[in-house]
């Protein structure tokens, strides 16, 4: 398998190393080989499948955005369109927006020229590239295992050239399922990177899965931050204490009501602890079909929970000074919506709280996405980005479209 870059036809070799793509069975199930759930178990409908991602545009007229209900004072608006499967995004040093894709393997470079968004496809044929980092004039890009890194990258839009390639100095494992990246640069200027468990439920080992690592920009200094982490493709950390929190999402196939997924904090001198996967989940469950005594002893307990099969992805704490103050060092947190539930929940964006005592409060933001009543959703929320001027992006997977989010203080009021 090749990948491309788009524009210029250029192609770079991209060999998928041997296990990374599933058995078509799983699949079509959406199961791994290794999985020890039991749906029929479950008590839900077996029929139940992921949603497929258009890969298509999605036209203009036929955006949600008049669907979307804020608080007072704010409005979104949209702020660029067009590219197929929108999820992550980085912003470069000049004003370039990046943003990976999962399934349609796509990478997009949006610029703004005369005030409109140009997008064009970056780079293309890669493996789930979910993972995107930006840094000193590089973008670093995180395909399942493969790990290349752009230099200069926007100066060369048009022709990005040969990559360096970093596969062989992260080692990251080569399983698809879960293995889909989420990376950023911490403060203290390591590179984390998760590595998300290969099934649904099942006992993993714990030196390559269900972690998540902190590396040196180059690959070399391997740390693991946190275990038993089920597939966090979403992490920040606190502006004032510099603690990382993460989103995960919890198991299929154990009832439509959970157990719920995560929001987790790894507080100072908690570097390795133990979230849970597989055999506690939430907020000290025992899993139904991995047992052990004791199953939840020495488990960090969430934060907070985002409810059952809600999906929370991307997280941000917001630091801008556009939004009212009590939004300040507030977390939003998009939520890309349920699949195994029979009663959709989540497609929205919420704001999480952050309490002294390590705990959040978790309140509706960005709501209208998901209609109850019909138990049909319009779109897919995916990832929350803060711009210079204070407001926030907020991608949509579904729609391959990105919404701005803006604040003006309604008349009378005060921010």
């Amino acid at each position: 398998m090749r990948f491309t870059i788009a524009r210029r036809g250029w192609v770079v070799a991209a060999a998928v190393m041997a296990g990374a793509v599933m058995p078509a069975t799983a699949q079509q199930t959406g199961m791994s080989p290794l999985d020890l759930s039991n749906p029929a178990a479950s008590r839900q409908d077996a029929n139940l499948r992921s949603f497929p991602v258009p890969p298509t545009v999605t036209p203009l007229e036929r955006l949600p955005v008049g669907k979307l209900k804020l608080p007072a004072g704010f409005k979104a608006e949209v702020w660029s369109h067009g590219h197929p499967g929108a999820r992550t995004m980085v912003m470069g040093d000049k004003g370039t927006l990046f943003m990976g894709t999962r399934l349609i393997g796509r990478v997009y470079a949006i610029t703004t020229k005369d005030g409109k968004r140009e997008s064009k496809v970056l780079l293309q044929g890669l493996t789930q590239p979910n993972g995107l980092a930006f840094r000193n004039g590089a973008l670093y890009v995180f395909a399942i295992n493969r790990v290349f890194r752009y230099d200069n990258i926007e100066d060369k839009l048009d022709n990005p050239g040969d990559p360096v390639e970093l596969t062989d100095k992260f080692n990251l494992p080569d399983t698809v399922h879960h293995g889909w990246k989420y990376v950023e640069f911490g403060p203290d200027g390591k590179l984390y990177v998760p590595t998300g468990v290969n099934c649904n439920i099942c006992e993993v080992n714990p030196g390559i899965h269900g972690q998540i690592r902190r590396y040196n920009a180059d690959g070399s200094g391997m740390e693991i931050i946190a275990r038993g982490v089920r597939n966090t493709v979403g992490f920040d950390w606190h502006p004032a204490s510099k603690e990382l929190w993460f989103t995960d999402n919890g198991r299929d196939w154990a009832g439509n009501e959970g157990p719920q997924d995560e929001l987790n904090r790894v507080a100072k001198g908690m570097d390795g602890a133990n979230f849970g996967f597989p055999y506690c989940h939430a907020n000290g469950i025992a899993d139904i079909d991995i047992r052990r005594p004791n199953p939840c002893a020495g488990v960090v307990m969430p934060a907070a929970l985002l409810g059952p099969h809600s999906a929370g992805l991307g997280i941000k704490f917001y630091t801008g000074t556009m939004f009212p103050k009590t939004y300040q060092n507030a977390a939003f947190i998009a939520r890309r919506g349920s699949w195994n539930r029979e009663k959709k929940f989540g497609y929205d964006v919420v704001v999480a709280r952050t309490q002294a005592n390590g705990t959040a409060t978790i309140e509706p933001f960005m709501t209208g996405l998901l209609d109850e009543a019909k138990n049909e959703f319009a779109g897919r929320p995916t990832y929350v980005l803060q711009l210079k001027d204070g407001s926030l992006l907020v991608s949509d997977e579904q729609n391959g479209a990105i919404y701005r989010i803006t604040y003006a203080a309604p008349k009378g009021g005060k921010n």
